[in-house]
């Protein structure tokens, strides 16, 4: 019963749903682009260049990747709250707040899967780059060219696990009707409540997107083998 009734609020376009999709998308979206433009040239970085401590950075980087989304969102919270260092900006409890939470959650898992698969370039033309003396800004930017379909799949990763984020979100966002009120923490929201057919539908968008976004990214994945053969 309540599936059906789930669905119906899906195929209908009920408002309510569908706005908190949209932000849901925006959030996520956001974090994924700004984790991107600081994870990408960091994970690069760190494959590229030797420099005291690299192995730790390295360890530290790897550690990161499965940071608690719980301890994410209480340290944002920390910052952005009236007495933090950010606190006059007003951002906790704001959209904005959620996607510094989650560009902090999925930035070192961007940065070390780049450097990886970056690293690994790096072996096989490394060679052929320092006999074209090839300088080191250069050097980032062709091999980040090169990676680029693998780097795509790094960055759908990210998003799909920003995607499923429900703690930290529901830390610096505060859950605000019509507000800061995405998804997932709907979907525990609403089922304490006893609302089953809106978080049975939004969990049904939700495992749609994730199911989506893997799809897309062995995509990619074949179609860069097949271009690559």
């Amino acid at each position: 019963m309540e599936a059906s009734s789930a669905l119906e609020l899906i195929l209908t376009g009920d408002a309510t749903l569908f706005a908190i999709v949209r932000l849901s998308l925006l959030v996520t979206l956001s974090a994924t682009f700004f984790a991107a433009l600081i994870g990408l040239p960091l994970g690069a970085i760190v494959a590229l260049t030797n420099f005291p401590g690299r192995h730790a950075v390295i360890v530290v980087l790897n550690g990161l990747m499965g940071l608690p989304p719980v301890v994410v969102g209480l340290l944002v919270f920390l910052l952005l709250s009236r007495s933090g260092p950010l606190g006059p900006l007003g951002l906790l409890f704001t959209p904005t707040a959620m996607v510094i939470a989650q560009t902090v959650l999925i930035t070192p898992i961007i940065a070390a899967l780049s450097r990886q698969v970056i690293e690994d370039l790096w072996t096989e033309y490394r060679e052929e780059l320092m006999a074209m003396e090839v300088g080191p800004l250069t050097r980032v930017k062709t091999l980040l060219w090169d990676a680029r379909y693998s780097l795509v799949t790094i960055l759908l990763a990210g998003f799909g696990r920003a995607a499923a984020e429900v703690g930290a979100v529901m830390i610096v966002g505060g859950n605000i009707e019509n507000f800061t009120r995405v998804m997932t923490t709907t979907i525990a929201l609403e089922t304490s409540k006893g609302n089953l057919p809106l978080a049975i539908g939004l969990g049904m968008v939700l495992i749609t997107l994730i199911i989506f976004v893997n799809a897309l990214a062995w995509a990619v994945r074949r179609w860069s083998e097949a271009h690559a053969g």
